[in-house]
């Protein structure tokens, strides 16, 4: 798999050295900004594939440039940061933002990141935008048919249930916020709504896990939302 070219987008000098120096030992292709207006810059005239965006810029605030970017592009962002607080990382996830690093962070970390929008990236490329069957694991889902299966057994949803069970899939590897959840479901995010989120995803938990206990699906972050993880089934030999 071609290596990711990788904006990064960072004004104190001795993290964004940190993190091309590490992007280059491990054959990424990269290119730097240190402000707001140059990373927009960049990113329209250089099309990178990932950008890895702090939010503290001098010339314009991170959670601008990730919504002035999501007018235009769909690029991941993956924001790095050292704002730590939930209401940061729900802002900038609300915004378009495809997930989010705290300062200061491992090395090791930062790539995995990367491996994971990576791999999405890699689905959707190969993806045919035109089939109806979406899979995670043993999760199959014929949205044409409206149809779920686990482990080739069929799986009974209410209709809420389907729809976020949907969103999820659709969604593979990305967390979702609350407010993006309960704003696609019932068109409006209210605090009694993430109370009831909560009561749906647990019981979509449940149903999932009965037909197929050994593969963890729905990834719960406390206070922000939830992520489809992506499951890969092992062949027997």
């Amino acid at each position: 798999m071609n290596k990711s070219v990788i904006l990064v987008v960072e004004d104190d000098v001795r993290v964004r050295n940190l993190m091309t120096t590490t992007l280059k030992l491990h054959d990424y292709k990269y290119e730097t900004a240190s402000c707001g207006k140059e990373a927009l810059t960049q990113t329209l005239s250089s099309r990178p594939d990932i950008v890895l965006l702090d939010l503290g810029l001098p010339d314009i605030d991170g959670k601008e440039v990730i919504a002035t970017i999501r007018s235009w592009s769909q690029v991941p962002i993956v924001v790095v940061s050292a704002r730590s607080e939930d209401h940061d990382k729900i802002d900038a996830l609300d915004l378009g933002a495809d997930d989010y690093l705290t300062k200061p962070f491992s090395v090791d970390e930062l790539l995995a990141r990367l491996r994971v929008v990576e791999r999405r990236l890699q689905r959707e490329k190969y993806e045919d935008r035109t089939s109806s069957m979406v899979k995670n694991g043993h999760i199959e889902m014929d949205l044409a048919a409206g149809i779920v299966r686990v482990n080739r057994q069929e799986l009974h949803l209410t209709p809420i249930e389907y729809k976020i069970l949907t969103l999820l899939m659709k969604n593979i590897d990305k967390v979702l916020t609350h407010t993006q959840i309960t704003s696609h479901i019932w068109g409006h995010s209210e605090e009694s709504d993430v109370a009831g989120l909560r009561v749906y995803m647990a019981g979509l938990r449940k149903k999932i896990e009965r037909l197929d206990p050994i593969s963890t699906y729905i990834q719960t972050h406390i206070g922000v939302g939830y992520r489809m993880q992506k499951v890969d089934l092992i062949e027997k030999q």
